[in-house]
C-alpha cells in the first residue's frame, strides 16, 4: 500500500508558484503529483495535510557531522528542522581515510579547529574503518534519520600520506600523487566531492595550522583534478589570504564543468576578501562566468565564547594561538599574565574594539547580575578598563567557565538580504556538528522561513524552498532528491507557513561523556518523510523513522 498526501499547498522546490494538490508515494519514491489518478489513490493510505505546505526535505550542505553521525544517526538537531539530507566533510575536515596511529591527532585537530569535545570524540567514534569507502559503508549501516552525503577532506588525506609532517611542510610530487590516488579512491567509493581549506582561522592540534594549510596551490589544483578524472564531484573550499577569489576562479576554470563552492561570504567578514566588499566579490564572480558558488548565511554569526576555548580570538593571532596550543589546565596562566595581556590587546585591534559593544555575559556561575546585561564595552567604560581586561578578569574569577555571547558577523539585515537574494549564492553554513558548545545554526532553514520569508518578506516562500532544496541538490550533484516530482525520492516536509520557525537556543549535556552542546527545537514543522517512511508526526519524531541512506556520488545518487 502506498501513501496519499492530500490537500497541501505544494511548493515543489523549482521556484514556481505553489499550488493545491496531492502527492502519491509508493515505496521510497514519489509516483504522482497534483491530480493523482484514482488507480493510485485507491490503493493508498490517505493523509490530510490541509493548511500545510508540502515541500522537498531541506538540504543542509555545510555540516560537520562526520564524527557525530557515528553515535547520533538521528543527526540532531538538524532533523528537527525539516532537514532530510546533510553534506559532511566540509572545509577539508573529516575522519577518513585514517590510519590507526593518526586517530588521536585528528580528534585533537577537530577539538581545536571545530571546537568538538575531545571527551565526546574519544568515547563516541567507532574506529572500525580505515579507508574512506569503509567509513561510508559504516555510516550506511546505521539507522539514519536523514540522508548523508560526504566530501573527502584534504586534512585527513594529507595526514594519511605525510603523517606528523602534514602540519609542517609542503608535499613532494610523489606525496601529492599519493594524495590524489586517495581522493580518486574516495570519489569512486561514493564521495560527492573534495574539500580543502587555506584560511588562517583553521588552527589545529597544538596551535599548528591544519594540514591542508601547508599545501601549495599546485597541490590543491592537482587534487581537484581528481574530480574530472573520475567524472563526478564538487570542490568545496574555505578561502584565505593565500588562496583568494582569483585563485578560486582559476580553480573553477581548471576543473570545469565541476562546480566550486567556497566558505564563507558574510557581511562584515573582511579577513579573506582581499580588499573587496561582499558585493564586489559577487560582481567579480558574475563577470567571470565561473561555476563558483559562495556560501552565505541568513543568521547572525553568534558565538558563545569561553576563554578556555578562545576560538574566535585565535583567528590569525599568535598570542591566542599560544593559548590554544597549551593544555587546557594551563590556559588560565596566560590571562593572569600582564605582559601576555598587553601582547593580546595589541593584536585584537579595531575590529574587536567595535565587537565588544556586541558582547555580553551569557552564562556564568559567579556573575549572575551580568547575565544578558550591559555589554563588555559598557562595563569597561564604567570600570575605566580595557574591554579585554574586563573579559579576562571575569573569566579568571569564574574558572574560565564564563560564556560570553558575541555577535560576530551578519547582523545588518539590509546587507545580508543582498547576499541571500543573489542567485549564485548557496544558503547554508549551519556548521551543524561543530562548535556545538558555542553556537547552534542547525536551525538555519526554519530561521530562513521565519525571518526572511514571513517576517521581512525578503524572499518568497517559493524562492526560499528552492534555495533549500532543488538549488543545492543541483549544485552538489545530489541525484534524485530536492524536488516534489514523480520519480524523485520521497523526502518531504510538511510545515505550517504561519508558525514555522525556531525556538530559542538551549544548552543540554547529552554528548558522549556527558559533554554539552547547544540545540534549538523547531516550530511548525509538523511532518517529515524520508524515503517514503514517516520520521516525524504532528511535530514529534517517530521512534522507527530511520530510512535515511548514504547519497553516493557517481552511482546514481542513492545507495
Amino acid at each position: 500500500m502506498g501513501i496519499l498526501l492530500e490537500g497541501a499547498t505544494i511548493v515543489d522546490g523549482s521556484g514556481r508558484p505553489g499550488f493545491k494538490g496531492d502527492v502519491a508515494i509508493e515505496g521510497s519514491q514519489i509516483v504522482a503529483v497534483g491530480d493523482v489518478p484514482e488507480s493510485i489513490a485507491r490503493r493508498s493510505e490517505r493523509f490530510d495535510l490541509d493548511g500545510l505546505v508540502l515541500a522537498p526535505g531541506f538540504i543542509d550542505s555545510h555540516t560537520h557531522y562526520d564524527p557525530q553521525v557515528l553515535w547520533d544517526p538521528d543527526l540532531t538537531p538538524s532533523c528537527w528542522h525539516g532537514v532530510t539530507t546533510v553534506v559532511m566533510g566540509n572545509c577539508g575536515f573529516g575522519i577518513a581515510p585514517m590510519r590507526p596511529e593518526h586517530r588521536g591527532k585528528i580528534l585533537r585537530t577537530l577539538e581545536n579547529v571545530e571546537a568538538m569535545s575531545l571527551a565526546a570524540l574519544e568515547e563516541g567514534v567507532d574506529w572500525s574503518f580505515e579507508t574512506f569507502g569503509e567509513y561510508l559503508d559504516l555510516v550506511d549501516s546505521l539507522p539514519l534519520r536523514a540522508n548523508v552525503a560526504v566530501l573527502v577532506g584534504h586534512t585527513p588525506v594529507r595526514l594519511h600520506v605525510l603523517g606528523e609532517e602534514a602540519t609542517e611542510r609542503e608535499a613532494t610530487e610523489d606525496e601529492i600523487a599519493q594524495q590524489r590516488a586517495l581522493v580518486e579512491d574516495a570519489l569512486r567509493a561514493g564521495a560527492i566531492g573534495f574539500a580543502s581549506s587555506k584560511t588562517n582561522v583553521h588552527v589545529g592540534e597544538g596551535g599548528k595550522p591544519v594540514p591542508s594549510r601547508l599545501a601549495s596551490n599546485a597541490e590543491i589544483f592537482e587534487l581537484a583534478r581528481a574530480l574530472p578524472a573520475v567524472g563526478h564531484g564538487i570542490m568545496q573550499f574555505t578561502w584565505g589570504p593565500e588562496f583568494g577569489l582569483d585563485d578560486l576562479i582559476a580553480l573553477s576554470n581548471e576543473i570545469a564543468p565541476h562546480p566550486v563552492t567556497f566558505t564563507a561570504l558574510l557581511d562584515q567578514f573582511t579577513q579573506p576578501l582581499q580588499g573587496r566588499t561582499p558585493s564586489e566579490v559577487l560582481a567579480r564572480i558574475d563577470e567571470s562566468n565561473a561555476d563558483l558558488w559562495p556560501q552565505v548565511s541568513g543568521r547572525p554569526l553568534v558565538f558563545q565564547l569561553t576563554m578556555m576555548d578562545p576560538f574566535p580570538l585565535a583567528q590569525g593571532r599568535p598570542s591566542f594561538q599560544e593559548v590554544v596550543a597549551a593544555p587546557r589546565d594551563q590556559r588560565a596562566r596566560f590571562y593572569a599574565d600582564p605582559s601576555w595581556r598587553t601582547w593580546a590587546k595589541s593584536e585584537l585591534g579595531p575590529e574587536w574594539a567595535a565587537r565588544w559593544a556586541r558582547t555580553t555575559v551569557q552564562e556564568t556561575t559567579h556573575h549572575n547580575e551580568l547575565r544578558n546585561g550591559p555589554s563588555i564595552a559598557e562595563l569597561a567604560s564604567r570600570l575605566g578598563q580595557d574591554p579585554f581586561d574586563v573579559v579576562a578578569d571575569l573569566a579568571l574569577q569564574d574558572d574560565l567557565e564564563t560564556r560570553f555571547k558575541i555577535v560576530m558577523y551578519n547582523f545588518d539585515d539590509k546587507a545580508v538580504s543582498a547576499l541571500l537574494r543573489h542567485p549564485h549564492t548557496l544558503i547554508n553554513l549551519s556548521d551543524a556538528g561543530a562548535h556545538a558548545s558555542q553556537l547552534c545554526d542547525a536551525n538555519f532553514a526554519t530561521w530562513l522561513l521565519q525571518r526572511w520569508v514571513r517576517e521581512l518578506g525578503i524572499l518568497s516562500l517559493e524562492e526560499a524552498v528552492y534555495r533549500l532544496t532543488e538549488q543545492p541538490a543541483h549544485v552538489y550533484g545530489l541525484q534524485g532528491i530536492g524536488s516534489v516530482a514523480p520519480g524523485f525520492r520521497a523526502d518531504l516536509v510538511a510545515f505550517d507557513p504561519e508558525t514555522v520557525g525556531t525556538d530559542d537556543i538551549e544548552r543540554v549535556w547529552d554528548l558522549p561523556g556527558g559533554a554539552d552542546r547547544l540545540i534549538a527545537h523547531s516550530r511548525g514543522v509538523e511532518h517529515i518523510w524520508v524515503g517514503g517512511v514517516q520520521s516525524r508526526l504532528a511535530g514529534k519524531d517517530l521512534p522507527d523513522g530511520h530510512a535515511g541512506v548514504v547519497v553516493r556520488g557517481g552511482k546514481g545518487g542513492l545507495s
